[in-house]
């Protein structure tokens, strides 16, 4: 016994060894670029991939793409990337765009990271009824991140990458989605389109959407292509998978409402609950209608 115990032993450790030796899985057209912040002290990587023409030897040298920016990249990006390359159906069902992944800081757990980066306030300093629901170990740093996209990362991406200044594309979810709403908000021309996927517009008793309503009757123009989606298990009613004590789609639809009626002739707004998702659920299908709707191709998908 002792002896198939020990030979057992010996061959997963040989198995386990042969798999260390083997090369890794890596995604083609991708690149990562180190791009440390100056503006938190704060190292991330940027993660870039190009659509499959970009590189031919023809006219597409000179065409300019649209850049999509992305959140939680671990995630986000090589979904997106699947999405672009299968679903945009060479061009066909979407157009194609240079993809941009925003990493976690390398010092911290991707939730660490994103609770700090992507959220507006330290809600830990308040009062422990405030914050006893918070386990991250750091909140508030969206400003100093928001600042770090527009100081280096997008002037990276625009140097050194065929991208059309004019198509920037920002694609958040849940705290993605907050960082999102809030660059609307206070630095719209960040970029010119926001997809705001499950935004967490309830942190911290409504914050973000407080800092809405306070700014609902400037005149400051407000010009950006908005997208906002939730699914629609992500408001309170009685079934299993529906929210307990949060409802997404409430604060969605009174986020739209407020920014509605701000005097923002250039700010074209769009809204949709999806059907059959929740909060984890939902960003696939969001992802995938929302480029389809933002990034036409040139159509119609022809199969066979």
């Amino acid at each position: 016994m002792k002896l198939v115990l020990a030979l057992a032993l010996f061959v997963s450790s040989l198995a386990l060894a042969t798999e260390e030796a083997l090369p890794a899985y890596s995604l083609s057209n991708t690149v990562v670029h180190q791009l440390p912040a100056r503006s938190n002290g704060r190292h991330y990587e940027v993660w870039v991939d190009l659509p499959a023409g970009y590189t031919d030897i023809d006219a597409n040298r000179q065409k300019a793409y649209p850049v999509l920016f992305v959140t939680d990249a671990n995630y986000a990006f090589p979904l997106i990337r699947s999405i672009r390359n299968r679903l945009g159906a060479g061009g066909q069902n979407i157009a194609d765009f240079v993809l941009v992944g925003l990493s976690y800081a390398r010092e911290d757990s991707p939730t660490d990271s994103r609770s700090l980066d992507y959220t507006p306030t330290n809600v830990l300093a308040k009062k422990p009824a405030n914050s006893q629901s918070y386990g991250a170990k750091a909140y508030g740093g969206a400003a100093l991140y928001a600042e770090y996209l527009r100081q280096q990362v997008i002037p990276f991406v625009l140097q050194h990458y065929r991208v059309d200044p004019k198509q920037k594309i920002y694609v958040g979810h849940s705290y993605g989605g907050l960082l999102g709403a809030q660059m609307l908000l206070t630095q719209p021309d960040t970029f010119d389109s926001y997809i705001l996927s499950s935004p967490s517009l309830w942190f911290d008793q409504g914050f973000v959407l407080k800092q809405a309503q306070q700014q609902s009757a400037s005149q400051t123009r407000l010009s950006a292509t908005v997208q906002l989606y939730a699914g629609e298990y992500e408001q309170i009613k009685a079934g299993a998978r529906y929210a307990r004590t949060i409802s997404i789609v409430a604060d969605m639809q009174q986020f739209e409402t407020i920014l509605r009626q701000r005097n923002a002739d250039g700010l074209r707004i769009h809204s949709q609950v999806i059907a059959d998702e929740d909060h984890l659920s939902v960003f696939p299908a969001m992802i995938s209608r929302v480029l389809v709707k933002l990034l036409p191709g040139t159509g119609p998908y022809t199969p066979g």
